[in-house]
C-alpha cells in the first residue's frame, strides 16, 4: 500500500511538472496562437501553413479552429472530418481539373488532420478510415497534376516502402534544371519524422522543388504513418535500411541523375536523413530540418527529473505506471498526452518504458565521421524542441556542415519553419542548387 501511495504521488507531480514544461506561455508567443492549448495551437498552425500550396485555405482552418474546444480530442475530429467530407463533395462535384485537384488536396489534408490526436488508442477503426479517404484523395488529386505524379511500392528487407515520384517541371528556368533537359534531372528524396505524412510534403517543399525543374520523391518508412496502418510497423534505428532500396529504385530510373541525387528530413527527419547517409553514399548532399541529434534528449530536457531518473534506474514497471497515470489524469497537457501517445503508437508498443528506450537507440552518436556529404543544417531561432541540436550537429560536422537559423521577427523561428515556407525553400534549395551546380 506503500508502494502505490508513493507512485500515486509521484504521478501528481508528474503531472504538475509537466505543466509547468509544457503549457503554453503567452506573455512570450513569436506568433498568435489559434488555440489556448498549445499542441493544438502549434498544429493549427502547421495546418495553416499548408495553404502555401494549396494543401488548406486559411479561412477553412480558421473556422475549425473557432470551434475546436482546447484540448478535447474528440472536437478536433469533428470539426475537421467535417471540412474534408465537405471539401470531397466538392472535388467531386466539379468537372474542372483544376478545381476537383485542389479541393482533393484539401480534402486529404482534412482527413489527416482529423486523425492527428487519435493514436491513444490502437484500435479505434477511424485510424483506417480516415487514413484510407486520405490516400484516396491524395491519390485522385496528384493524377490531376499538370506532371501526374506516380505512386509507387519499393521492395525492402522485410517490409514495402510507400512513395511518390514527382517529375519534374520541364519548363523551368533554374539553371540545374534546363540541364539535360528531357533527359536525367536532379532528383529530391524527402523524408518526414516523427509524426509527419509523406503527403503533407508536395505542399511544404515539393512543389517549389518541382518548380526548380527537379524530381521529388517522398517516402514513408517503418513508424510512419502508412507503413504503421498497413504493415504495423514501428521505428527502426538502421534507416539507412529504408532509404538505400529507394535509393536503389531511383538509380535505374531512366530520368534521374544520381550525381545530382539529394535526401532531406523533416523534424524527427532531421535525424534520420544524416543517419541513412552515414551508410548510404550515393547522396550529393543531405538537409536536415531541422537538425536533431536525438529526440530522446530533447524530450528529456523538458521532462520532470523525477521522471528522468525513474527511467535511467531502468526499473519499467514504475515508469510505465506513474506515465500511464499522468496519461489517465484530465490535468495532463495535451503536449505530453500526444508525445507519449504517439510515440508509443509509432513505435508500435504498449508500452512508455519501452518507446522512451528505443526512441534513444535513433541517434546521431558515432556516425556523424561517416557522412560523406555536405549536410544543411536548419535551425529556428524560436523551436525550443531542438534544444540546441541543430549547432551541436553543424559542430559535429566541421566544413561539411551548413548551418542556418532562420529569424523568428521574420516569423521563420518556428518548428520546421512552418508558415514562413518560402523563407525554408529559398534557403535550403538555394543552397542545394549550389551543391548540384558544383557537382558537374
Amino acid at each position: 500500500m506503500r508502494v502505490q501511495h508513493t507512485l500515486l504521488f509521484l504521478s501528481s507531480q508528474l503531472i504538475g511538472a509537466v505543466g509547468l514544461g509544457f503549457n503554453l506561455n503567452t506573455t512570450k508567443l513569436p506568433i498568435y496562437p489559434l488555440s489556448t492549448d498549445s499542441q493544438f495551437a502549434f498544429v493549427l498552425e502547421e495546418k495553416l501553413a499548408l495553404s502555401n500550396n494549396h494543401g488548406a485555405n486559411t479561412g477553412e482552418v480558421l473556422r475549425a479552429a473557432s470551434q475546436i474546444v482546447p484540448g478535447d480530442f474528440e472536437s478536433w475530429y469533428q470539426e475537421f472530418t467535417f471540412l474534408a467530407d465537405q471539401m470531397r463533395v466538392f472535388a467531386n462535384s466539379t468537372k474542372n481539373t483544376l478545381s476537383a485537384r485542389n479541393a482533393h488536396f484539401r480534402a486529404s489534408s482534412y482527413y489527416r488532420t482529423a486523425d492527428f490526436f487519435l493514436h491513444g488508442n490502437d484500435s479505434d477503426p477511424r485510424l483506417i478510415t480516415l487514413w484510407d479517404n486520405m490516400l484516396e484523395d491524395f491519390s485522385a488529386a496528384i493524377k490531376l497534376l499538370p506532371l501526374p505524379a506516380e505512386k509507387i511500392e519499393i521492395r525492402a528487407d522485410g517490409f514495402t516502402i510507400p512513395a511518390y515520384f514527382y517529375p519534374a517541371d520541364s519548363e523551368s528556368q533554374s539553371s540545374t534544371g534546363k540541364r539535360g533537359c528531357g533527359g536525367k534531372k536532379p532528383t529530391v528524396l524527402v523524408g518526414s519524422g516523427y509524426d509527419g505524412s509523406q503527403e503533407e510534403l508536395y505542399h511544404s517543399i515539393g512543389a517549389e522543388i518541382i518548380a526548380r525543374g527537379w524530381n521529388f520523391v517522398t517516402y514513408e518508412g517503418p513508424g510512419q504513418p502508412t507503413v504503421r496502418r498497413q504493415q504495423g510497423l514501428g521505428f527502426r534505428p538502421d534507416w539507412w535500411n529504408v532509404v538505400t532500396p529507394v535509393v536503389d529504385y531511383l538509380a535505374n530510373r531512366s530520368d534521374v541523375d544520381m550525381s545530382s541525387l539529394a535526401l532531406g528530413g523533416f523534424s524527427f527527419g532531421g535525424t534520420l536523413a544524416p543517419l541513412a547517409a552515414s551508410r548510404e553514399h550515393r547522396f550529393a548532399a543531405v538537409l536536415a530540418i531541422d537538425g536533431l541529434w536525438s529526440l530522446q534528449d530533447s524530450i528529456e530536457a523538458q521532462l520532470p527529473e523525477q521522471l528522468v531518473a525513474i527511467f535511467n534506474s531502468g526499473n519499467e514497471t514504475v515508469f510505465n505506471y506513474v506515465v500511464e497515470e499522468a496519461l489517465a489524469s484530465p490535468d495532463t497537457p495535451t503536449n505530453f498526452r500526444w508525445l507519449v501517445e504517439q510515440g508509443m503508437w509509432s513505435f508500435a508498443t504498449t508500452s512508455p518504458f519501452d518507446w522512451f528506450t528505443r526512441l534513444g537507440e535513433i541517434n546521431l552518436d558515432g556516425v556523424v565521421p561517416n557522412i560523406t556529404a555536405p549536410v544543411f543544417v536548419g535551425q529556428g531561432q524560436n523551436d525550443d524542441s531542438t534544444r540546441g541540436q541543430p549547432e551541436i550537429l553543424a559542430k559535429a560536422l566541421g566544413d561539411q556542415g551548413y548551418y542556418y537559423s532562420f529569424r523568428t521577427d521574420l516569423g521563420a523561428g518556428e518548428h520546421c519553419q512552418l508558415g514562413a515556407e518560402a523563407q525554408l525553400n529559398q534557403i535550403t534549395l538555394d543552397w542545394l542548387e549550389g551543391v548540384f551546380e558544383k557537382a558537374k
